[in-house]
């Protein structure tokens, strides 16, 4: 089973438009799409297409119609309630794929709220392959709780998997302090990310698929198990203690990039759960990023959509062990 905690959800509103964003002005939308969403939540989406087992804990009250959207769409889900309502992010999506995003900051997470949401997650972890900590934080959360419940767990059969940004991904690295315990299976920044947390350039780490497993590489130096950093059209470089890979994205027409790095940590998950190696996984999670990437709004992949075929994956040389 894959756990998934979204910390922060939010009901995602995607407005299409039928030209480029003129700011100041006013425009018509071509269409509107609403759906519950946030990180968590995508990747226990994408699992349910795919026929696994997923279970989605988020902070909200259980009659909130956030979590009825949830077990319409046929998402497992564990509510802790909490302070108010989930928030509402708005996408604007222009033709050319470019989409801006609006985000608010969600509801207050008191001492209380988190507690109980660490104890499910605990509880729960006996029984899933994989726990999945992605999204930002919301309001009252302190900026170490990833690195809190990382260690918390630690003591669990699951494996765990981080997605986050800004401080509360600064907080989880700068938390490692050489213990395992503090480290997660597998982290997912982005090339910006990578280069914040390494002091790299995050032009060239983007750029550059050997500046990105190199810095990449830094951070299994610290404990962390595996990092598949994502690199938009550049693709992705996936860096274990076996080795590291580079994978081209198949050509792709961009309508929205929302939910695609989702996407691809999902498709690593679902590789990696079919005992796939590094390559077959890295493939996969370039596959359901480039399908997210092809369709509107936050619309999460099916696996008729996704062909790791199509992917092409290059051995990179930046460690003694790296093989294909």
């Amino acid at each position: 089973m894959i756990l998934t905690l979204t910390a922060n959800p939010s009901t995602d509103r995607t407005l299409t438009l039928s030209g480029a964003l003129r700011r100041g002005g006013v425009q018509r939308v071509e269409a509107v799409i609403s759906q519950a969403g946030g990180k968590g939540v995508n990747i226990s989406r994408a699992a349910v297409a795919a026929g696994e087992a997923t279970l989605a804990v988020i902070p909200a009250d259980t009659d909130d119609p956030f979590v009825r959207q949830l077990h319409a769409a046929g998402i497992a889900c564990e509510a802790v309630p909490t302070s108010g309502p989930p928030r509402v992010n708005l996408t604007i999506s222009e033709p050319d794929g470019t989409t801006t995003k609006l985000n608010s900051p969600g509801p207050h997470l008191d001492d209380a709220a988190a507690a109980r949401l660490r104890d499910v997650l605990v509880s729960r972890a006996a029984g899933a392959a994989w726990v999945v900590l992605a999204g930002s934080l919301p309001p009252g959360a302190p900026e170490g709780w990833y690195a809190e419940l990382t260690r918390a767990l630690h003591g669990t059969s699951a494996r765990v998997a981080v997605d986050t940004s800004e401080a509360p991904l600064r907080a989880l690295v700068d938390a490692f302090d050489g213990d395992p315990a503090g480290c997660p299976d597998l982290m997912k920044p982005n090339g910006e990310e990578l280069a914040s947390l390494t002091g790299g350039d995050p032009v060239a780490i983007e750029a550059d698929p050997a500046a990105a497993a190199a810095a990449a590489r830094v951070l299994l130096d610290q404990g962390v198990g595996a990092v598949l950093a994502t690199l938009g059209a550049g693709g992705a470089v996936l860096v274990t203690p076996e080795g590291a890979w580079h994978a081209a994205p198949p050509p792709t027409e961009v309508v929205s990039t929302v939910g695609a790095g989702d996407s691809s940590l999902f498709g690593y998950v679902l590789a990696d759960l079919r005992g796939e190696p590094p390559a077959h996984r890295l493939a996969l999670a370039v596959a359901y990023g480039s399908a997210a990437a092809g369709l509107p709004g936050t619309t999460i992949p099916e696996p008729s959509h996704v062909d790791p075929g199509r992917v092409r994956v290059s051995p990179l040389h930046d460690h003694p062990g790296a093989r294909a």
